[in-house]
């Protein structure tokens, strides 16, 4: 799990908190004041309906399996990769036999693929081609949710505004006239069209915005250590000697990570 995730979500909920328990109290009112379940249905009711207009029913399918994903592990260093790409030069310099033999140890199933490529007898650019059409495909799947949850950082704020109208709708009709509620009325009202405004930017400042931000930050390393890997597998394609292939494959990532020499 992605702890740092969970701890800015957890961290962003107790601030929030902490702050209206300690305006409500100097106020004399009740933090249930925010607790309000028509509010909720206006924004998140309203969210779903808008991505379910806005994209294909498998993609909204897939929006449990898109949260989850926010919620994995951190990303590997791409540093811990370079040494085994080092290795793989030197074996394959050695023939394609013990090549064959290291295929099934390498641990990135990208990258095996690539210098299974190899082992079979595969060009330069027909292992290049190959590998650079999985990384594009795979961008383009990935970022629908992306996609998914901007849509839906966008919306949320757009409802909670409706939940406005609605409440201050509410409010003028009561207010004053012979069947309304009078200050009761207004109170409830006004809470309405406040609390769905509240919900509409907790929702897409703490939740969606993040969370698809999060996914194009793992979107942009995924590619660059695929990159990577193309280029390593090239590399062993042209039985480059390990020290360049160090050398090349360092570029790929920052420079505290660079392995150099034993």
């Amino acid at each position: 799990m992605d702890i740092t995730t969970l701890i800015g979500i957890v961290a962003g909920l107790g601030f929030l908190g902490s702050a209206i328990y300690m305006a409500a109290a100097k106020a004399g009112a009740s933090i249930l004041i925010f607790a309000q379940g028509a509010g909720f249905l206006i924004v998140f009711g309203g969210v779903l309906a808008s991505v379910s207009v806005a994209f294909p029913l498998s993609e909204v399918m897939k929006l449990g399996s898109a949260m989850a994903a926010v919620f994995k592990g951190g990303s590997l260093k791409l540093g811990s990769f370079v040494d085994e790409a080092v290795e793989l030069a030197g074996v394959g310099r050695k023939g394609v036999a013990d090549m064959e033999k290291a295929v099934s140890g390498i641990s990135n199933p990208f990258f095996r693929d690539g210098v299974q490529m190899v082992v079979d007898g595969y060009s330069e650019e027909e292992i290049a081609d190959i590998l650079e059409t999985r990384i594009s495909y795979r961008e383009v799947r990935e970022r629908a949710q992306t996609n998914l949850f901007q849509t839906m950082g966008m919306m949320a704020p757009a409802w909670g505004m409706i939940g406005t109208l609605i409440g201050l709708v509410i409010m003028l009709a009561s207010f004053g006239g012979e069947q309304g509620g009078g200050t009761e009325a207004l109170g409830a009202g006004m809470s309405v069209a406040l609390i769905t405004t509240f919900y509409g930017s907790v929702f897409a400042n703490l939740f969606f915005i993040p969370m698809a931000a999060k996914l194009n930050s793992r979107i942009g390393h995924t590619t660059t250590l695929q990159s990577m890997f193309v280029e390593a597998a090239k590399l062993i394609q042209q039985r480059k000697h390990p020290l360049i292939v160090r050398e090349k494959l360092n570029s790929f990532i920052p420079p505290k990570e660079w392995k150099t020499e034993a």
